[in-house]
């Protein structure tokens, strides 16, 4: 066994709690893709065996993943810790309470993703694939106006959109976050398309619906600084709908299903 390296200060660093260690060798598992998603790990006894562990050990480890969304335990006869890949749900969920527990305002949420989108809009109307990726925007329009009419199924659908139009700008980090921002403004979506007196939400979502048909055309045409341009002013348009409802921080929206 390698002797624990020293801080710069020549200090060794504290060692890990064995119910951590036990967490830290299986989450490198199923990160590394050793362990693929749905796979058992065995029941607790086996692993108790494997790691030499005591049980109350071994359960804390195993809360710890849980808690991380890597693994699930099943009880009963047929029962056993199950094994799950990280996904970019898993990853908006954890951000969306952090963004929950710190009062994030909605208006600190949707100017990082009206930063982020103008700028995936230029990149998808300057690639070769251009003219595919707009058959797949105008797609994903049209699945939401199928269901203009059901406020909570549109504002899944509404994120579908952004969350692909950020994926098909080619990079990965982009789309991870964007898929954070997600996870909360398809909830401002939802909550805005909330019929109410005076609101013609019917309306506003198909004006919504036409600009994203004016994106898909001017990324078809690779048109680069205009598809930018207009989604920028988009993105600004119907941030002001949305922080103009009651909903003003990330816990006003945790209450509202999508």
């Amino acid at each position: 066994m390698t002797e624990p390296r020293r801080s710069r200060g020549g200090e060794r660093p504290p060692l890990r709690e064995k119910p951590q260690q036990i967490a830290d060798e299986l989450r490198r598992l199923i990160v590394r893709g050793d362990l693929a998603e749905g796979e058992s790990l065995g029941r607790e006894p086996d692993l108790v065996d494997r790691f030499g562990v005591s049980r109350p050990s071994l359960r804390e480890a195993l809360r710890i993943l849980e808690a991380e969304g890597l693994i699930s335990v099943k009880r009963g006869v047929l029962g056993g810790v199950i094994a799950h890949q990280p996904s970019e749900r898993m990853t908006a969920r954890t951000a969306a309470l952090v963004l929950q527990a710190r009062n994030v305002p909605l208006a600190d949420v949707y100017n990082a993703r009206g930063t982020i989108e103008p700028v995936a809009a230029r990149l998808v109307a300057g690639a070769r694939s251009r003219g595919s990726s707009a058959a797949e925007l105008r797609r994903l329009s049209a699945e939401q106006l199928e269901v203009i009419d059901d406020p909570e199924a549109f504002g899944r659908a509404n994120s579908r959109f952004h969350a692909r139009l950020v994926e098909l700008a080619g990079n990965q980090t982009l789309s991870i976050i964007a898929e954070m921002l997600n996870e909360i403004v398809a909830r401002a979506v939802a909550a805005v398309s909330q019929p109410g007196e005076g609101k013609d939400t019917s309306a506003t979502r198909l004006r919504g619906l036409r600009s994203q048909a004016r994106l898909a055309a001017l990324i078809e045409d690779g048109d680069a600084p205009a598809a930018e341009k207009h989604w920028a002013e988009h993105m600004e348009i119907v941030g002001r709908v949305m922080l103009a409802q009651r909903a003003k921080n990330v816990i006003d929206l945790m209450q509202h299903d999508y």
